[in-house]
């Protein structure tokens, strides 16, 4: 049997170890987010922030407890199958090399990523896109300068009450810098045009309901991506060399966005007691990444490094081919 994990390499330590001897240890100081937790292989201790946030969830929701429980038995069923386990992972072996080689002393791992597509046609996605005028936000882009433009998206399940759509509408205004927002229809907890119709200033920034975001991220006016750090956006930012801006919220993102740090891709930005990414935090953010100070610059230099990593992965004949290939060979010896 065979699992395609979605999530990083050390989402999958995370989880695994936490059903393995770590579970009592990491639920003991779920309450305490600064708290570092070793575990076995990993570079770098995990702090509970950084943890998948179902793990160390202290409201007992029944998401939360369903997720774990589905994970329990998924390891315990692949810890009756022995080293046979496999588990073909979304990630390259140069982005997670502890990670990827801890993980090997207990299961079969092959690093097949990044699996970033190209073309929005040759996609799935979970929502309606026929209306969206690609043309149109397109040309928007290609008149702006290079690398100036913020890029805000929070993936396609997260929906934007009216005070967290104020505060994104204040940050950006703030940064004064051009701006790409894309808030879905079916996105709006509640009614939030007039904080639309005030963020549109004067030509500065454009709000579509979708967008290909690939092409959007390949476009060489962006400079750089404020998202909810799902795992899928994060490997589309390293793989077309843009900085980032992670406000992680739930599930895999803290990880996530524990690896954007590690990487030096960019920046975790803070979200206030009520959960909200405040405006204030994410012009800093921005600020941050997009300014000419030396954080800057060295995060430039990593996102363009994890850029040439991941292409040289993804190529034919590539160390994610070779996996690949190791799998397809391994499972039919077997």
């Amino acid at each position: 049997m065979a699992v395609f994990w979605i999530q990083p390499a050390t989402f999958l330590a995370a989880y695994y170890h936490y059903f393995h001897g770590y579970g009592e240890l990491i639920a003991s100081h779920a309450a305490d987010p600064s708290y570092e937790v070793a575990l076995p292989g990993l570079c770098q201790p995990l702090r509970i922030r950084d943890f998948p946030s179902f793990l160390v969830d202290t409201t007992g929701g029944e998401v939360g407890k369903l997720v774990n429980d589905a994970f329990r038995e998924l390891f315990e069923f692949m810890d009756e199958q022995g080293h046979g386990a496999k588990f073909l992972v979304n990630t390259f072996d140069e982005l997670e090399p502890a990670a990827l080689a801890a993980m090997r002393r207990y299961l079969d791992v092959f690093a097949i990523g990044p699996l970033v597509g190209s073309s929005a046609e040759a996609r799935i996605h979970l929502f309606d896109h026929a209306g969206a005028d690609k043309k149109r936000y397109m040309e928007w882009l290609g008149a702006q300068p290079d690398m100036s433009v913020v890029y805000v998206s929070f993936g396609s399940i997260w929906t934007y009450s009216k005070q967290q759509m104020e505060e994104i509408a204040q940050g950006l205004r703030q940064c004064g810098r051009p701006y790409l927002l894309v808030v879905r229809k079916d996105g709006r907890q509640e009614d939030v045009s007039s904080c639309l119709d005030d963020a549109v200033l004067k030509g500065q920034g454009m709000v579509v309901e979708w967008c290909d975001q690939p092409a959007v991220l390949a476009h060489p006016s962006v400079g750089c991506f404020v998202t909810h750090c799902g795992w899928n956006s994060t490997l589309e930012a390293m793989a077309l060399g843009v900085p980032v801006v992670a406000a992680p919220s739930m599930f895999d993102q803290p990880t996530n966005a524990y690896l954007i740090e590690q990487c030096v891709a960019g920046v975790r930005g803070e979200r206030n007691g009520n959960g909200v990414f405040a405006g204030a935090e994410l012009a800093r953010c921005v600020e941050l990444v997009m300014g000419s100070g030396a954080r800057a610059v060295e995060i430039r230099e990593g996102v363009e490094a994890l850029k040439g990593m991941a292409r040289e992965a993804a190529v034919s004949g590539g160390r994610a081919d070779r996996n690949l290939r190791s799998f397809v060979t391994d499972t039919t010896i077997h």
